[in-house]
């Protein structure tokens, strides 16, 4: 059903009229009209969207209709949207070519995706719609790529119109084909968002709390374990991993763990009770201080990649992990882990698709371990940053990377949930740090910071554009939740908060310098998503995200795929109100 269809339903059902509808909501009569005729739809979650899904509650209550709520009638013009603006007649036919092309058993697709042979060619053929497309065609990619030669990676490459390097890497692979399936209407930032949102509002003290971090005690009796022991079937392989664990921390050495695992994790993530227990181990390997170097294994679709990346944020905010990745195409028929310690080595093989009978061997024999080390430090050296982390510990190699940051070439963009400070005059500044009794080193450190920023941008904007984006609140909103000086730069996690007149003021004063300087474009977004989190992209360089409290702390991201995809990530604007 079209988004016509569905409002005009929704007002035969209702017996109003479109006056009615009109009063109700709010929205000009020329504007419903319009909705009505099918010559235009509002954007999901826009003004208008959200003024019209309101009109027709209040009407429904009027009427006796208490099934229709904000949520059951915002979700069903959004399905109709969907359904409306996904370009299924594409999707057929690409996929279709897709199928030809490589020629792909359906039967083993439909095996894999665990659909019915004939609702995958029923898809084929344009006789069937995937009720959800886009889960349909990550699935679609994932199989391809795992299942493909180098011949046809050639042709991929010719079929969605794109050089053979550019899909070398499998998780890139996979990307451009649903995206070329999907005629482009698979956004990442759809991932990308949650996994900001969950960075926003983690508190590291929190989750410190919720696992009681504070209260662990790293005990000093060594573990018991005989010079090597063979571990079978997911089961004990959970158990060998947790064995691992257990001699590195009771152990007596200091040396950093370095760890890799390309094997299905999904199979012992499963277990719930494993979960908690493998998060506790890592908690205790924390607790004892010792450093984890860990290859991500990215070689899936990003979607996948993206809740991965998710379950780690808690601990990459301690920052004693640091993220790695391995480049380029990597073997799809076995999967390794590795983990090496000081005190043990734990080595896994299983061949894909059969994690079930595959086989873990741990080890704490001297020869062994230094053959293990080597080759972890051999993987490591091949590895690139998946992000690079600062904590206050880092404060000066952070500071060199926001100078070598500036003297790079290259356009910026910023989403921030502050106001930049460098748009904040001296007197404005030492009137929000006084009233919130801010001592004298502390306000000359903030003051001298924010001299430093005024001529970084100067510099920066005498040769590059730059464009911020920032948030536009109510003084209602602003009372719920006051904005605070963003000062996570020089790791200042105390709150300086502004009056709702001084926020004001700074605004006007940001407006201002963007007239003035030609190369500053400011864009106002009154929908903004995050309040504890900057983020700056210096396009095909890298993307910065700075948490502001809970710690103070700055991820440097280098990897392509993650980077392009925030990059790319459009933060939704409500719609001008004045729509005729």
């Amino acid at each position: 059903m079209t988004f016509s269809e569905q409002l005009n339903e929704y007002i035969s059902k209702l017996g109003c009229t479109a006056k009615d509808l009109m009063d109700a909501s709010g929205l000009s009569a020329s504007v419903l009209s319009r909705y009505r005729a099918g010559s235009r739809v509002p954007e999901i979650n826009s003004e208008q969207f959200l003024q019209l899904v309101r009109g027709i509650v209040s009407i429904a209550v009027q009427k006796g209709y208490p099934s229709l709520t904000e949520e059951t009638v915002s979700k069903t013009f959004v399905q109709c949207l969907a359904d409306q603006t996904f370009p299924y007649d594409t999707f057929q036919q690409n996929f279709d070519a897709l199928l030809t092309t490589l020629s792909v058993n359906v039967s083993d697709l439909s095996s894999f995706l665990k659909f019915d042979s004939s609702y995958i060619s029923r898809i084929r053929n344009g006789q069937r719609r995937p009720a959800d497309p886009q889960s349909f065609s990550l699935g679609v990619s994932k199989f391809v790529v795992s299942h493909c030669s180098a011949a046809d990676k050639e042709l991929i490459a010719g079929l969605i119109g794109c050089d053979i390097t550019e899909i070398s890497d499998d998780s890139v692979c996979m990307d451009k084909i649903v995206c070329w399936l999907t005629n482009g209407q698979v956004v990442q930032k759809e991932v990308v968002l949650p996994f900001l949102t969950k960075l926003d509002e983690f508190d590291l003290n929190e989750f410190i709390r919720s696992i009681h971090f504070d209260e662990l005690k790293v005990p000093s009796v060594p573990f018991q374990l005989p010079a090597s022991k063979n571990y079978y079937g997911i089961e004990e392989m959970c158990k060998g991993t947790l064995d691992f664990f257990k001699a590195t921390v009771l152990s007596k050495s200091k040396e950093d763990l370095i760890a890799n695992d390309d094997t299905p994790m999904a199979d012992k993530a499963n277990g719930t009770d494993f979960k908690k227990k493998f998060i506790f181990a890592v908690a205790m390997t924390l607790k004892k201080g010792l450093h984890i170097h860990f290859i991500h294994n990215i070689n899936r679709p990003f979607e996948e990649m993206m809740m991965g990346l998710e379950g780690w944020i808690p601990m990459y905010m301690t920052g004693q992990i640091s993220p790695y990745y391995l480049k380029g195409v990597h073997n799809k028929l076995f999967g390794h882990f590795l983990y090496s310690s000081g005190a043990a080595a734990l080595s896994g093989e299983c061949i894909m698709d059969h994690h079930q009978n595959g086989k873990m061997y741990l080890t704490n024999n001297k020869t062994e371990l230094a053959y293990y080390r080597q080759r972890a430090l051999d993987l490591l050296s091949n590895a690139s940053p998946l992000m690079d982390i600062y904590r206050v510990e880092s404060e000066s190699a952070f500071s060199a990377f926001v100078k070598k940051d500036c003297m790079t070439f290259g356009k910026r963009r910023s989403i921030l949930s502050a106001l930049p400070i460098h748009t904040l005059s001296e007197e404005l500044l030492s009137q929000i740090l006084e009233h919130n009794s801010v001592d004298e080193a502390d306000k000359n450190r903030i003051l001298t910071y924010a001299a430093e920023q005024r001529q970084l941008y100067k510099t920066v904007l005498e040769k590059d554009s730059i464009t911020d984006e920032i948030p536009v609140i109510s003084e209602k909103e602003f009372k719920e939740h006051p904005m605070l000086l963003p000062l996570s730069e020089i790791f200042y996690e105390k709150d300086i908060a502004y009056t709702y007149e001084e926020y004001l003021l700074h605004m006007d004063q940001t407006l201002r310098y963007s007239q003035k300087q030609e190369n500053y474009i400011i864009k106002q977004n009154s929908n903004y998503p995050f309040r504890n989190i900057q983020i700056r992209i210096l396009e095909g360089k890298w993307v910065v995200i700075s948490k502001n409290k809970a710690p103070a702390i700055h991820f440097v991201i280098h990897n392509p795929q993650l980077r392009n995809a925030i990059e790319n990530m459009v933060i939704p604007v409500p719609a001008e109100s004045n729509e005729e």
